[in-house]
């Protein structure tokens, strides 16, 4: 049986109490498994020579800052609150406007200044900026198509998704939604302007809260309990450090990739917000209140972008 594979109560309390035990201490020996490997990978990638870059640096603290506020937004569904639908897509629309407004102000605007900075015209930074946001979107795209997953909203999709137990379609959306707004902490980072980096990370942090509560109550809205949606949820957030730390050092390697890094990370989040959030938001009928919500995030981050820049 899958670690993460847990099943329904009825089907549980079904099972003889030997039974029981063994698939609980079955199940947590591989927790501990993963949990400890997770550490030892975690120990050797802040050891390594490119943590001495002051921008992978921040992208570390940048990035698990977004994987805290990630995990916060989990208690609630830890501690049994309920929110109803439309709560649920308000705070999906507002995610949606941090991340539309962090695209524009703390990822579009700075690529197109590091693209003139580097001697392109206008035409030229705004023909290089273009691409790279189209480059993000398709990556985006590809990922999307190649790797299976199971959307909130949408239902399977990829190669070999219906023969992959839900937990882990989940699993890799997840990874899949947060993966942009990782790179794009990490590749602010690498740029040289900190305050904007942070006005974005603080950004990203803010909407992530409510992104995790999203995240575990779907889990729990297909039958999972209140633990392992929650545990589901924290560990989703961990893919923002990681991809924070790896778009700092691609940039570190060469400045002429920044404003192409910007721009990309950009696209790869506005792929995210129309082709997965809004639709989602609007799926109930609650399309006036996830666009409030919207709003309100926009305002948010484009207040949080200049106030700090």
């Amino acid at each position: 049986m899958d670690i993460l594979h847990r099943p329904s109560a009825a089907h549980a309390a079904a099972l003889p109490r030997a039974d029981r035990l063994r698939w609980r201490w079955r199940h947590l020996t591989g927790l501990a498994i993963v949990l400890g490997a997770l550490a030892l990978w975690t120990q050797q990638l802040l050891q390594g020579p490119w943590m001495q870059s002051p921008g992978v640096q921040g992208a570390l603290m940048g990035g698990g800052m977004a994987a805290l506020a990630t995990a916060l937004g989990t208690l609630p569904v830890l501690l049994s609150q309920k929110f109803s639908q439309r709560s649920h897509d308000t705070m999906l629309g507002f995610g949606a406007g941090v991340m539309l407004a962090a695209s524009a102000f703390s990822l579009i605007i700075p690529a197109l200044t590091a693209a003139r900075q580097q001697g392109a015209g206008s035409w030229g930074a705004a023909g290089t900026v273009g691409l790279g946001i189209a480059a993000g979107a398709l990556l985006l795209l590809l990922v999307d198509r190649v790797v299976p997953h199971e959307h909130f909203v949408k239902g399977l999709e990829g190669p070999q998704a219906r023969a992959m137990k839900r937990v882990w379609l989940f699993v890799l959306a997840i990874a899949v939604h947060n993966l942009p707004e990782g790179l794009a902490i990490g590749v602010a980072y690498a740029g040289t302007e900190p305050l904007g980096a942070l006005a974005l990370a603080t950004g990203i942090s803010i909407q992530d809260v409510p992104e995790g509560m999203v995240v575990a109550l779907a889990l729990r809205g297909v039958g999972y309990g209140r633990a392992w949606s929650a545990g589901l949820g924290v560990l989703s957030g961990l893919v923002e450090p990681v991809a924070a730390v790896f778009g700092a050092a691609v940039i570190g390697l060469s400045a002429s990739l920044l404003p192409w890094g910007l721009a990309a990370a950009a696209g790869a989040m506005l792929y995210v917000i129309s082709h997965e959030i809004i639709p989602e938001s609007h799926r109930a009928g609650h399309e006036r209140w996830a666009t409030c919500g919207l709003m309100l995030g926009f305002i948010l981050m484009m207040v949080l972008d200049t106030a700090l820049a």
